[in-house]
C-alpha cells in the first residue's frame, strides 16, 4: 500500500504539480521562496519514485527496527527472519530500478556540471586574451558591437561588460547591471540552474523538470533584480534591460538581457508588494512538506513497528 501510495504521487508529482505551481501569482514577488518550492517538488517527485521502489522490496517491520541503531538493524533483520538472498526476483528488480534512478539522475547534472565547466573555463582563456580589465567597473571590457552585460561563474568568477553596452549605457545604469550580475554570483545561480537542466535532461518528457526548468531560468533574474535594487534605483536597472533586452550571453554564462528582459522592465517600474509573514511561513512549510513527505509516507509503517515493539517491551517490564 504505502509503496502505491509513493508511486501514484510520483505520477501526480510530475504532471499535475507543475499546473499548480506555475500558477501561483506570488511567484514573482519571492522568487528566492519560488526557486526553492520548485527544486523541492523535483526532489519530492524523484524521492518518491525510489522510496516507492524501496518500499516494495523491504520490509516495513524491518525498517521500523532498523531505526534503533545500525547496529541493532543488522540484527533485527537477522532476527525477524529478514533474508535478502531470499528476496523475491521482483524486489530486486525495484531495488535495481530505485539505484538506476539515482544514477541516472545524478550523472545527468554531474555531466551538466562538467560540461558548463569545460566552456565557462574556454570563455575565461578567450577573455584573457582579448579583454581588459577596468578596475573601476571591477569587470572586464570586451571589445564586441552588442550590448552584453554578464558574468561567467566558477572558482576566478568574473563580470564582463561590451564596449558596445558602455556606449549604449550611462554609468548609473552600467553599475547596476554589473551588480544584478554579482548578485548571480553570490547567489550560486548557475549551480541552480544546472541541476535544474540536468534534471530536465535526465527525465526528459516529464512536464515538472521541463517547467522547472523554465521557471528557475525566469526566476534567478528576479531574484538577481531585486538584489541590486537594494542598492541602485529601480530606473536605472530597467533603463539596463531595455538596451540589453535583445543581447544573447554566450552559452553557459548569465546575462542580464535575454527574453524575460522586457517584462522584468515591467516589474522594476511597478514594484508588487513583498509577501508577509504569514504567506512566508506558508510557503516555507509547503517547500518542507514537499522534501519531507515522501519519508514520512515511506517510513510511516517502521515508525509504527517501532513503536510497537518498545512499547511491548515497556509493557513486559
Amino acid at each position: 500500500m504505502i509503496a502505491a501510495v509513493l508511486a501514484v504521487y510520483a505520477v501526480l508529482a510530475t504532471t499535475l504539480l507543475p499546473r499548480l505551481l506555475v500558477r501561483a501569482r506570488w511567484s514573482d514577488r519571492a522568487p528566492r521562496l519560488a526557486i526553492s518550492l520548485w527544486l523541492a517538488a523535483c526532489a519530492s517527485a524523484i524521492a518518491s519514485a525510489i522510496l516507492a521502489a524501496v518500499a516494495t522490496a523491504v520490509p516495513a517491520d524491518t525498517i521500523g527496527h532498523g531505526l534503533a541503531s545500525v547496529i541493532e538493524a543488522c540484527f533485527a533483520m537477522l532476527d525477524s527472519g529478514f533474508d535478502p538472498l531470499a528476496m523475491p526476483i521482483g524486489a530486486w528488480l525495484a531495488l535495481l530500478a530505485a539505484a538506476l534512478i539515482v544514477a541516472w539522475a545524478a550523472s545527468s547534472v554531474g555531466a551538466m556540471l562538467f560540461t558548463a565547466w569545460r566552456e565557462r573555463r574556454r570563455h575565461a582563456e578567450m577573455l584573457r586574451l582579448l579583454g581588459r580589465r577596468d578596475g573601476a567597473l571591477g569587470a572586464i571590457v570586451l571589445e564586441y558591437d552588442e550590448p552584453l552585460v554578464y558574468c561567467l561563474p566558477g572558482r576566478q568568477a568574473e563580470t564582463v561588460v561590451t564596449t558596445a553596452a558602455l556606449r549604449s549605457l550611462p554609468p548609473e545604469s552600467v553599475a547596476a547591471v554589473l551588480a544584478h550580475e554579482r548578485a548571480h554570483l553570490r547567489g550560486r545561480h548557475h549551480l541552480v540552474l544546472a541541476l535544474a537542466d540536468g534534471l530536465k535532461r535526465a527525465f526528459p518528457g516529464l512536464p515538472l523538470f521541463a517547467t522547472a526548468k523554465k521557471e528557475i531560468v525566469r526566476l534567478v533574474e528576479l531574484r538577481a533584480d531585486d538584489v541590486a535594487a537594494r542598492h541602485h534605483p529601480r530606473i536605472h536597472i530597467a533603463a539596463a534591460l531595455v538596451s540589453l533586452a535583445t543581447g544573447r550571453a554566450p552559452a553557459f554564462t548569465l546575462g542580464a538581457g535575454g527574453e524575460t528582459a522586457l517584462a522584468r522592465v515591467r516589474r522594476m517600474l511597478h514594484p508588487a508588494i513583498p509577501l508577509c509573514r504569514r504567506e512566508k511561513f506558508t510557503g516555507m512549510a509547503a517547500v518542507g512538506v514537499l522534501l519531507a513527505g515522501p519519508a514520512a509516507v515511506a517510513l510511516f509503517p517502521g515508525l509504527s513497528a517501532l513503536v510497537a515493539h518498545h512499547c511491548h517491551n515497556l509493557f513486559l517490564l
